[in-house]
């Protein structure tokens, strides 16, 4: 699974100074420096080098200042971690090329470069702004059918665990998670009800919600943290 790749790449990329995030934006990975503005670096993981990898990679490339491909080292070392023409293509396209060993160690093939273009700050910004709203890492970079637990899903479980009580007015939710009214209005995930006019219950699918996310208290208090 690439989800195994996952944890080697974020301590080798934490290592250097960020800090990183699963599965943000559709990218496998995203890592933030701590500078201002923050250097972005997006890693896409796959089992092996493959044509595929590289396409993910142009495609990410216009939202990011570094992009990192990372594969399993083949179980020879004489896969393409190892061909000089796939080397030098990332070199041409400036990416990184990052092998995880079989004991979980990780191994620089090719370095990018230093800075890239910015050719998408829209994209690049979306990116920044969810990374620093989602609460911890919830997501193993590389997963693709479990729902990602994004910072929006993250504030909905925390409405969703106020109401599990009982009835809650809107008005009481909003200082403790400020995005609280237009999470119940929009209601995405079909969790909430409207009792009447500013009140608020839970459904049943919102009960299931929290069997499958159980909150801790502290979670409540955090999602505030997390708005923007």
């Amino acid at each position: 699974m690439e989800t195994a790749l996952y944890l080697p790449v974020k301590r080798f990329l934490e290592n250097l100074g960020f800090v990183v995030k699963g599965e943000v934006g559709g990218c496998d990975l995203v890592a933030l420096s701590g500078g201002d503005p923050p250097v972005v670096v997006i890693g896409e993981l796959k089992l092996s080098f493959n044509l595929e990898l590289v396409l993910q990679a142009v495609d990410r490339a216009g939202a990011c200042d570094e992009v990192w491909l990372a594969a399993r080292m083949s179980a020879s070392g004489k896969g393409r971690e190892s061909d000089a023409r796939y080397r030098n293509l990332c070199r041409r396209l400036g990416f990184g090329m990052l092998a995880v060993t079989s004991s979980g160690d990780v191994e620089v093939i090719v370095k990018p470069p230093t800075t890239a273009p910015r050719r998408n700050p829209k994209k690049r910004s979306r990116l920044v702004a969810e990374h620093l709203r989602r609460k911890g890492d919830p997501a193993l970079g590389g997963s693709t059918r479990a729902p990602i637990m994004t910072a929006y899903r993250q504030q909905a479980l925390a409405c969703a665990s106020a109401l599990a009580q009982g009835p809650r007015r809107v008005r009481d939710l909003k200082p403790e998670i400020p995005d609280a009214p237009k999470i119940l209005l929009h209601n995405v995930y079909g969790w909430f009800d409207r009792a009447e006019r500013g009140v608020y219950v839970l459904t049943a699918a919102g009960h299931a919600a929290l069997k499958r996310w159980p909150q801790q208290p502290a979670d409540f208090a955090a999602a505030a943290d997390a708005a923007p």
